[in-house]
């Protein structure tokens, strides 16, 4: 099996940039943000509001999450359900960020993630690939972009799904803290594999992204 891992922070294009990705190489993508999105939902919907809470561990005893294709789209399947609607909510995004940071969580993912890419030919996206999930992966991508175009990113974003109550500099503060808390975080923090590409997507088309990292599995070919 072949795997493409690609990391990088919040708003850089890593979901967008893997899809197309995984389409052009004829790939299954693997959106681990979602994953962690579905754990967050799930713990909401459990009344879980912080890594304290002492159900964690037994509730995570019955958390399934798959992830399926129906029509070249993505769904992600939480015991049963189909909650892939659910996940882009601003809420459920802060709160993923704050639960990955729990060691039991990670380890439910992590091996979840492997276990996906043990049976296909992935592209798979996140903050730890390169370093945790798939430290032996055949080729390693950090995307990044400046915090004010991730912003501008975001911000057009929730424009086209409705959201009107928008201030683009509260955004990019958001952005920035969050860059904050992945980067120090005690688990995984977010980091560049050593053997990893650097990737600045800042004045790059989406296109152009896709076409330099197809030229770079060429390369490792």
């Amino acid at each position: 099996m072949s795997s493409i891992a690609i990391d990088g922070p919040a708003g850089a294009g890593k979901s967008s940039i893997a899809k197309a990705l995984s389409k052009r190489l004829g790939y299954i993508y693997i959106d681990t943000g979602a994953m962690y999105r579905a754990v967050a939902l799930f713990f909401v919907e459990n009344n879980v509001s912080d890594g304290t809470d002492s159900r964690i561990e037994s509730l995570l005893e019955k958390l399934e999450i798959s992830i399926k294709y129906e029509d070249g789209a993505q769904k992600v399947i939480l015991n049963g359900e189909d909650v892939t609607g659910k996940l882009r909510l601003e809420e459920i995004g802060k709160l993923a960020s704050k639960f990955s940071a729990i060691g039991s969580v990670r380890e439910k993912l992590v091996a979840l993630q492997r276990k996906l890419a043990q049976k296909e030919n992935v592209v798979m996206d996140g903050r730890d690939i390169g370093t945790v999930v798939l430290p032996n992966a055949d080729l390693k991508i950090y995307l990044s972009a400046s915090s004010k175009v991730r912003a501008k990113r975001r911000y057009l974003e929730l424009l086209e799904k409705g959201y009107t109550d928008l201030d683009i500099n509260e955004i990019e503060d958001e952005i920035i803290k969050r860059d904050e808390a992945d980067m120090n975080r005690e688990i995984s923090p977010l980091k560049q594999a050593d053997d990893a590409y650097y990737l600045d997507s800042s004045d790059m088309t989406l296109e152009e992204v896709v076409s330099k990292i197809l030229s770079m599995v060429k390369e490792e070919r």
